[in-house]
C-alpha cells in the first residue's frame, strides 16, 4: 500500500526523537508506527486513549489526525482524555477542541460502547498506560472495549506499553467480587502488560457467551518482564511519580478504611495517616485539589502517620501497612473498616479483611490465597509476549 508523505515524515521524526532522547532501547507499541500504520490507513478508526497515549512527545490523536487517518470517535476512560478528572468523577461526552472529533465517555453510566458508537468504525485502537494493579480501571475499560468489538465485529489493535510494577502477587479475584475495580479473575498485581491481559481475556473466554475479539497486539520493543520502566507521563492525577506507582497496590486497600492515602495533597499514595493515630510524629492535611480530589478523606483535618516518599517500596504487594494501622486503631478503639464492602472489592475477596479481624499475620493470610495464585501463574505463562529480565526480582516472573 502506498503511504502518504506525512506518514514517512512522521516515521522519520519519531526515529530522530527516540534517538535524541535516549529511548532507542525501549519502543512502545505506539512508537512503532511502521507496524500499525499500514493496518489503519484507509480504515475508519476509533481511539481509546488518554494523556499517556504518546508517540515520542506527541499525542497519538494529534499524530494520526495530522497524517489524515479517518478518526471517527475518541473513547475516554476514567480521568478523561487529558487525565484531568478526579478519581471517580463522571467523565462527560463532548468534542476534542482541537480536532472536533466526538468524545464518548467510558467512565460513568456508559462503561461499554453501545453498538451505535461503533457502527461507523472498522478498527478500535487502544493505547493507555497501565500500572500493573487489578483495581486500576484502565484494564476494566479494555475488557468492555473487547466485549463491544466482539459483539459488533470490530477489530481491536492494542498498542502495548511496559508494566512499571511488574509483580505477580496478592489474592485472585473471586467471581462474587467482580466490579469495575476488578473485572477479571487475576491477582492484585497481575504481572502483565495490557497486551498480555487482552490475550488472556480472549484465550480464557472471559468475554462470555463464546465471544472472541479480533485482536492484534503491537508489542513493546526492547523491554523484558521485571525490567524497570519510569513513566514519562503520570497515568492518573493521584499517581504522580514512580514512588506512588510502586506503593499504589499496597496502599490502595486503605480506601476501604478511615486512613488517608494522601489524596488532597501533592504527594498522594506516598503518605498514610488519620486523625486518630497521633502516635506518629509526621502529619499532613488533605485539602481540596482540582484535578486530583475536591473532597478528600479528612478534608482540612490533620492526619498523623507515615511519610513514605523516601522509603524503599515493597517489591510487590504488602499488607504490612494495613496491619500496622489496624492494630493502632484497635488500641485506640476507633473503627478501621469504614467501607468494608469496598475493601473487599479492592481485594477481590472477603478473606483478607476477615483474616485481619481474626488477628492473623500477613504470612497466614498469604497462605490462604496461594493456591489460587499458583493456578493464575500457570495461566499467565500462556499469554506472555516478553522474556524475563535476568535482573528481575519480580515474584512469579
Amino acid at each position: 500500500m502506498k503511504h502518504s508523505i506525512k506518514y514517512y515524515l512522521l516515521a522519520a521524526w519519531l526515529m530522530l526523537t527516540n534517538f535524541t532522547h535516549g529511548y532507542a532501547q525501549i519502543r512502545t507499541g505506539a512508537e512503532q508506527t511502521e507496524q500499525y500504520f499500514p493496518l489503519i490507513e484507509g480504515k475508519r478508526v476509533a481511539l481509546t486513549v488518554n494523556q499517556t497515549s504518546l508517540i515520542g512527545e506527541k499525542h497519538l490523536l494529534d499524530s494520526l489526525y495530522n497524517i489524515g487517518i479517518d478518526i471517527t470517535r475518541i473513547f475516554a476512560p476514567e480521568h478523561g482524555l487529558r487525565g484531568e478528572a478526579d478519581a471517580g468523577a463522571t467523565v462527560k461526552d463532548g468534542k476534542d477542541t482541537r480536532t472536533g472529533i466526538p468524545i464518548a465517555s467510558l467512565y460513568g453510566k456508559n462503561k461499554k460502547p453501545p453498538a451505535r458508537q461503533l457502527e461507523d468504525t472498522d478498527i478500535v485502537l487502544f493505547d493507555i498506560q497501565d500500572v500493573g494493579a487489578r483495581f486500576f480501571t484502565y484494564i476494566s475499560t479494555l475488557y468492555y472495549i473487547m466485549q463491544a468489538c466482539a459483539e459488533n465485529g470490530n477489530e481491536l489493535i492494542v498498542l502495548d506499553r511496559p508494566n512499571p510494577c511488574d509483580y505477580v502477587e496478592g489474592p485472585v479475584l473471586e467471581p462474587a467480587y467482580k466490579s469495575f475495580v476488578g473485572m477479571l479473575p487475576i491477582p492484585v498485581l497481575h504481572g502483565c502488560t495490557v497486551g498480555e491481559i487482552a490475550r488472556m481475556i480472549n484465550g480464557e473466554g472471559w468475554l462470555g457467551n463464546g465471544l472472541q475479539c479480533k485482536l492484534k497486539v503491537i508489542p513493546v520493543s526492547g523491554w523484558k518482564h521485571g525490567q524497570p520502566y519510569s513513566l514519562p507521563v503520570k497515568p492518573s492525577p493521584n499517581l504522580p511519580n514512580d514512588q506512588a506507582i510502586a506503593l499504589y497496590a499496597s496502599l490502595c486497600p486503605f480506601e476501604g478504611t478511615s486512613v488517608s492515602v494522601g489524596r488532597g495533597t501533592t504527594f498522594p499514595f506516598q503518605v498514610i495517616g488519620s486523625p486518630y493515630t497521633n502516635e506518629y510524629g509526621f502529619c499532613f492535611m488533605p485539602r481540596p485539589l482540582k484535578g486530583s480530589d475536591m473532597n478528600p478523606l479528612h478534608k482540612n483535618t490533620y492526619c498523623y502517620g507515615k511519610d513514605l516518599r523516601d522509603v524503599c517500596p515493597p517489591k510487590g504487594f504488602s499488607l504490612a501497612y494495613v496491619l500496622e494501622f489496624y492494630q493502632l486503631y484497635q488500641t485506640n478503639g476507633k473503627k478501621f473498616f469504614t467501607r468494608p464492602h469496598w475493601f473487599d472489592l479492592l481485594m477481590g475477596t472477603s478473606q483478607v479483611r476477615q483474616g485481619i479481624i481474626k488477628g492473623k499475620s500477613e504470612a497466614e493470610i498469604r497462605k490462604e490465597w496461594e493456591p489460587a495464585l499458583r493456578k493464575y501463574k500457570s495461566i499467565r505463562e500462556k499469554y506472555l509476549l516478553y522474556p524475563t529480565s535476568d535482573k528481575s526480582a519480580s515474584t512469579g516472573n
